[in-house]
């Protein structure tokens, strides 16, 4: 039987260097980065070599990176510490589609601290509207790519206000070098990025966050002062150093390349299930999304039952966000995107963290279709 594992937006499979480098730093035992003696240091060694693979992936400088336990530390850290540190007022700009690490810390910000959050819609395809900014405006808080739809956005122009860009879904597909000159884009307003190991198939439980020179943050976390003060704990520093191997295996395969090919499976997922299941609907921008994303409703069909059959013939598929896992209910992006909550409910979402054979692909579709028919009105 295949077996295929197409979940990648939940979290990509571990690369080969990744793990042969976690195992490596394992069996040397470094010791703790934070220890002066001859194990301290070469753990510290193998963190800074980490960090600079992904400053040089990330365009910045090797003091821009601060470490995390992965992207929801990340945007905790970047929302809350940014805000709590800009003098420039008490109100904070998302949109309705963000992460949970996002909206939720922004409500805590609103309840706790007397932060005001706006919420700019989207439209129908999952494309963030940007309005004229207040005033008041600290923190200005949004991903570039959607997890559940796949839609890539285009950057808002916020002159004089911080940026975060949580690139955890894009930064594996899409360029994010935000050195002068090469981001699509208003590049030079983002203030901080965060990024998860576990998305370039790195080990889960790993992040980065960068934060521009000069950009206040107040750290959320307190004790020994690690990462600049902005982040205390004792570093996972196999983890880390996994992480800087998927980054920098990535980088060398080549990020364009990597994605033209992903494209490829995508467009003949999408069309196999548009052409033979007529009342499918595609979620997201049809052309602007990530190149392994593919993500569709099925009004009258269950989600669940769709993604059931798929398991038994070997194709691990996804609802949606892993980051609501559980929950019974509908998806917060698919509302936001006009969906009701029932056709929200029937969800299914493809995330290739390799290009399929044709195949394998008609495969898909065929056991897509059937178990529409099956089911009513598809």
């Amino acid at each position: 039987m295949i077996s295929r594992y197409l979940d990648a937006a939940a979290s990509a499979p571990l690369r080969p260097e990744a793990r042969a480098t976690m195992l490596e730093v394992y069996d040397a035992f470094p010791g703790n980065p934070a220890s002066v003696h001859s194990y301290g240091q070469r753990a510290h060694a193998v963190v800074e070599n980490a960090r600079t693979q992904v400053a040089q992936a990330c365009g910045v400088d090797t003091s821009e990176v601060i470490f995390t336990s992965g992207g929801t530390e990340a945007n905790n850290l970047a929302v809350a510490g940014i805000a709590l540190a800009n003098p420039r007022g008490r109100r904070l700009v998302t949109t309705r589609i963000e992460h949970p690490s996002i909206l939720e810390t922004c409500r805590y910000l609103e309840k706790m601290h007397g932060f005001k959050v706006d919420y700019w819609d989207v439209d129908a395809a999952g494309r963030v509207c940007s309005q004229p900014l207040a005033p008041d405006t600290a923190l200005v808080a949004m991903a570039l790519a959607n997890s559940e739809v796949g839609t890539v956005q285009k950057l808002p122009q916020v002159a004089g206000v911080p940026l975060l860009v949580d690139a955890v879904q894009a930064a594996p597909a899409l360029p994010v070098s935000l050195a002068a000159g090469a981001w699509p884009g208003p590049g030079a307003g983002i203030a901080a990025m965060a990024l998860a190991s576990h998305k370039f198939g790195g080990p889960q439980g790993v992040g980065a966050l960068i934060v521009r020179r000069g950009v206040a943050v107040s750290p959320q976390m307190h004790g020994g002062g690690q990462e600049q003060g902005l982040r205390s704990g004792t570093l996972n520093v196999a983890g880390i150093a996994g992480f800087g191997a998927a980054v920098a295996a990535l980088q060398k395969e080549g990020i364009g390349t990597r994605a033209q090919a992903l494209v490829h499976s995508r467009e003949r997922l999408i069309a196999g299930i548009v052409e033979q299941v007529p009342r499918a609907q595609l979620t997201g921008h049809r052309s602007e999304r990530l190149p392994g994303h593919a993500s569709f409703v099925f009004p009258g069909i269950s989600g669940e039952a769709i993604l059931v059959a798929l398991d038994v013939a070997g194709f691990a598929v996804s609802s949606g966000s892993a980051c609501a896992a559980g929950s019974t209910e509908p998806s917060p992006v698919l509302l936001a995107c006009g969906f009701d909550a029932d056709t929200a409910r029937s969800a299914v979402r493809f995330t290739l963290p390799e290009p399929l054979p044709p195949a394998e692909v008609d495969r898909i579709v065929e056991i897509v279709a059937r178990e529409c028919v099956a089911g009513g009105p598809c």
